[in-house]
């Protein structure tokens, strides 16, 4: 059985630390870009397209079993290379539209790379789950150097975030298990039922806004 020395595990430890300083520094770099276009939102159209933001680093034995999943030894080089969803922040928007324009914001700063978008709302997955999801990458400014750091970022409506919720834990409840055809079938019917409110409340959110302008107007 391989030993690993005191010195070992002080660098692995330290290592590990590293990482998810680089991490957690990426996660506020993103928060922080998304607070401020969400106040420069309001002070020119007075109106805020974000509702509000989570944010979370993925857990350690989170990170291991994803890198089980891919079949990657669980070392920091991996999890650093195959894991994408280390750092990760949900956008929380009133409405659809707000989802491409707050993707569009985060897209034009400069310093932000766009790595992948995968558009689960034009094209849901077929659990019925409705998403906007960006990878992109961030430069950490360390005192030695700057880390490109990685940050997944989901986008989507309270209604689109209120059923991912419901399906994960449902997914949480069965894991190992096939989920029963009933509950997937009313899974999505679900989703569907959210699509249409999201898009009778967009409706609607424009009416009102066409009306102040009028008003104005007049």
């Amino acid at each position: 059985m391989e030993v690993t020395t005191k010195e070992e595990r002080n660098s692995e430890v330290q290592t590990w630390n590293e990482v998810t300083l680089l991490y957690s520094s990426a996660l506020k770099q993103i928060n922080t870009k998304l607070e401020i276009l969400n106040d420069e939102f309001q002070h020119v159209h007075q109106y805020n397209p974000i509702e509000h933001i989570k944010s979370r680093l993925k857990t350690p034995e989170s990170i291991v079993k994803k890198l089980r999943k891919y079949g990657q030894e669980s070392t920091i080089d991996n999890m650093v290379a195959y894991v994408n969803d280390i750092a990760g922040i949900r956008v929380i928007c009133s409405f659809t539209n707000d989802i491409y324009r707050i993707a569009d914001m985060i897209s034009n700063q400069s310093d932000i790379r766009v790595i992948e978008v995968r558009d689960y709302i034009k094209n849901p997955k077929p659990s019925g789950y409705m998403s906007y999801h960006m990878l992109v990458t961030v430069p950490v400014y360390l005192s030695d150097r700057i880390v490109d750091t990685k940050v997944e970022i989901q986008i989507r409506t309270v209604a689109q975030d209120f059923w991912a919720s419901l399906e994960h834990k449902i997914n949480y409840k069965f894991e190992g298990a096939d989920v029963p055809k009933n509950i997937q079938d009313e899974l999505v019917e679900c989703a569907y039922m959210v699509s249409k409110l999201d898009d009778h409340m967009l409706l609607l959110n424009e009416e009102v806004q066409n009306l102040d302008r009028n008003g104005t107007d007049r």
